[in-house]
């Protein structure tokens, strides 16, 4: 499946230490884990998490989601063995917390091989950082930490996320500069479904890929916010067929409800339509 298209529409957090989670995430409809064993264990609980989550990742079952480990932070007393680890896991991306710079990085990388690699965007360094940080050779996703910016940049909440906005655009243009994924911040109130309708409409409205989500109960809204809509669909194959009718013609230009029809309009019609197949793939595997 080209990269591209490969939906990242949910992309719930897992704790590494918690086995019945690890099970039951085998049977969710969500794109990708990101398998958590920084913020959701506690330090006591470290070293068990990740042995417990090498046997859960060596038994499989996940499918075709995307198993991306969360490690602790270099500087800390447990990112070293964690990277090692992961390096030995049958995972797909190793997300690295806190990155301020692309030597972040490179001290992974120099732990982890070839293994890919996917950075947390949370600090103002490295916000001022994303374009160097995105354009390391191993590096596919950002991932942002909206609560720590939110922290580190001393915000108040707003439902419109305008103190945000300037960091998330950031990390948006660097990620989309070098083709990466990029995957937007939780959303806290994992009970109120409205909100999280109108933040991952926004997410979207933006650019990015998916949610990171923090329980079961918001997969299936993130899921159906950044998968095509049935009028996206439909809008992208008339486009499609109106302009294949013109350039078959060799006349006139090619217009849909009223608006013209270009090249970068059909490449775009394309690409939807091919994130819907490649939904339908995931669904149907």
């Amino acid at each position: 499946m080209d990269p591209r298209q490969r939906p990242y529409r949910s992309v719930l957090y897992i704790p590494g230490s918690k086995e019945r989670a690890l099970d039951k995430a085998r049977s969710l409809p969500v794109d990708a884990i990101i398998f958590d064993l920084e913020d959701a264990v506690a330090a006591d609980e470290k070293d068990n998490a990740r042995e417990t989550l090498k046997v859960a990742l060596a038994e499989g079952g996940y499918g075709q989601k995307v198993r991306i480990v969360r490690i602790n932070g270099l500087d800390t007393p447990w990112g070293r063995a964690d990277a090692e680890a992961v390096r030995e896991m049958d995972a797909d991306v190793v997300l690295l917390p806190k990155v301020g710079g692309a030597a972040d990085v490179d001290a992974l990388a120099a732990i982890t091989g070839d293994l890919p690699i996917w950075a947390m965007m949370e600090t103002p360094r490295g916000m001022l950082n994303a374009a160097q940080i995105a354009a390391h050779p191993l590096l596919t996703g950002f991932v942002m930490g909206t609560n720590d910016l939110a922290k580190e940049l001393q915000t108040r909440f707003r439902a419109d996320r305008l103190p945000m906005m300037t960091s998330l655009g950031l990390c948006l243009l660097a990620a989309k500069a070098e083709g990466l994924i990029a995957i937007d911040g939780v959303y806290n109130a994992f009970k109120d479904d409205e909100g999280l309708a109108a933040e991952c409409a926004q997410g979207r409205d933006m650019g990015f890929d998916g949610k990171t989500l923090i329980h079961p109960a918001q997969v299936d809204i993130a899921n159906a916010a950044f998968a095509p809509s049935e009028a996206e669909i439909d809008l992208a194959r008339r486009q499609i067929a109106a302009f294949a009718e013109v350039e078959a013609s060799g006349q006139g230009v090619a217009v849909v409800d009223g608006k013209i029809v270009e090249n970068l309009h059909v490449a775009t019609a394309r690409e939807i339509l091919a994130k819907a197949e490649a939904i339908l793939s995931l669904q149907a595997g």
